[in-house]
């Protein structure tokens, strides 16, 4: 099959062509059109019958005359060239180079689909990735080997959110210069691609990330291999070159909705809010690529960004995220309305493989304690500023009251912070301990006494 070509296209309609008269081709195969001025086009076999093969042409159906197009299916999956020189370089969906420099030029190329694991394989995720934000580090924590997705609506500011911690992302110890990054966009405006590329040169980052960006305006199938390119070129990163690995993508909405339409042009049967059926094993197929392999030193760690749309956290893209990662970040219209950045609600947060990453010999000893407490006070805190709504804060206790000022500096404070501004873990620490200890230290009782002693600045200081 791979040396005939056809010249049996029946019809087109928008970026599809129906071939007929052709078997034995199997969906997910490379295609290769050549039109009648000689040009090439590349195109993914989306549904095979036994009459009938649609292929989705990445270039689009412009100007095609059916009768003097050849197709040519090339048997095999869509393969990616890897080699040490991806680092610093800058790709499309597709893994074409986009920043105006040769392509990579190597004999190994792997299948962008990626190759099965064995479960039994994986090793635990453990050891604390650093982020510098403190509402992350400090009481969501990051672990290498975890999958932690940010939930984000639109018009917040995840874009930015993810492009600082790729910024800061990094290892503590030993291990540290051997973190590089994998950063995805997909369905990008071109401000949006601008902003990311030029972020990362002005930080002098960007010889630490390979960058791959799906634009607005290009073909939805190509969204569709973005995150299979860029978790192939982390796999080759990290099993093969022995790199601990952070995959940042964003947005898994477009993903999802890309993958919808798809769905709809091979004619599946849709399911809840017209996606189809086979969403969830599709995010399953992406997420679970991340992890860790026993006897590897390489890990890779995922940060998937999604925009919830209305804001509905039972969406089913967040709703099935949810089950297949470990914990979400949830960014908050609320506080971002207040000019909070980054606008993380830490109550709706979650990181379940957090206790596995810090504590001492990974952050500080008095770590969980600390975040543990945090959680406790803040909610106690939004108890109160519920009750001051009803009843006026003058009519609060004098306790209360002490919870109304820890509320306002641990949203202006701990989770408000500069967009350029890199806390060590350790910073975020001592900033929890200068807030707790504006509440007395009888109302502290999840740390414990020699913490107490040890950390705390005396009642009523600031």
């Amino acid at each position: 099959m791979k040396n005939v070509e056809f010249r049996t296209a029946s019809s087109v309609q928008g970026g599809l062509i129906v071939m007929a008269g052709v078997t034995g081709v199997a969906a997910g195969s490379r295609v290769q059109l050549k039109d009648h001025a000689g040009r090439l086009r590349n195109g993914l076999v989306i549904r095979s019958a036994d009459d009938a093969v649609l292929v989705e042409v990445f270039e689009g159906t412009d100007d095609l005359d059916l009768e003097r197009t050849w197709v040519r299916f090339l048997d095999e999956p869509f393969k990616l060239p890897v080699s040490r020189d991806i680092l610093g370089r800058v790709f499309n969906g597709a893994g074409l180079p986009r920043d105006g420099r040769p392509p990579i030029i190597s004999a190994d190329r792997r299948d962008v689909n990626g190759e099965p694991l064995n479960p039994a394989a994986r090793a635990y995720p453990r050891e604390f990735i650093q982020t510098g934000i403190s509402a992350i580090d400090g009481m969501n924590s990051l672990t290498r080997g975890q999958k932690l997705p940010v939930f984000s609506g639109g018009g917040l500011p995840h874009n930015r959110v993810a492009a600082q911690i790729v910024r800061q992302a990094k290892l503590l110890g030993e291990e540290s210069s051997e973190f590089v990054v994998v950063f995805a966009a997909f369905g990008a405006s071109n401000a949006d691609a601008r902003f990311f590329q030029e972020s990362f040169e002005e930080s002098g980052v960007l010889n630490k990330v390979v960058m791959f960006l799906n634009l607005a305006d290009e073909p939805v199938i190509e969204r569709l291999l973005t995150p299979r390119a860029a978790l192939t070129a982390a796999e080759y990163l990290a099993y093969d070159l022995d790199y601990h690995v952070l995959v940042v993508m964003t947005d898994m909405t477009a993903y999802a909705e890309a993958l919808r339409e798809v769905a709809v042009l091979r004619g599946d049967v849709p399911a809840r809010k017209g996606y189809p059926g086979y969403l969830y094993s599709d995010l399953a197929e992406i997420y679970e690529r991340a992890g860790r392999i026993k006897n590897r030193r390489g890990s890779i760690t995922m940060i998937p960004v999604l925009s919830m749309p209305s804001d509905d956290i039972t969406h089913p893209i967040p709703d099935l995220t949810g089950y297949i990662t470990e914990g979400q970040i949830v960014l908050g219209r609320e506080l971002a309305n207040q000019g909070v950045y980054p606008p993380v609600t830490v109550l709706p947060s979650l990181s379940r493989l957090m206790k596995d990453g810090i504590g001492k010999n990974f952050t500080r000893e008095d770590h969980p304690h600390v975040a543990s407490q945090l959680f406790a006070s803040y909610a106690k805190a939004l108890e109160v500023r519920g009750l001051a709504a009803i009843i006026g804060a003058e009519e609060l206790s004098d306790a209360d009251r002490r919870y109304l000022q820890f509320a306002e500096a641990f949203e202006r404070r701990f989770i408000g912070q500069g967009e350029d501004e890199d806390r060590s873990v350790y910073e975020t620490l001592n900033l929890a301990w200068d807030l707790l200890s504006m509440l007395p230290p009888e109302a502290l009782i999840r740390v414990s006494e020699a913490e107490l002693a040890k950390y705390h600045k005396g009642a009523g200081s600031v």
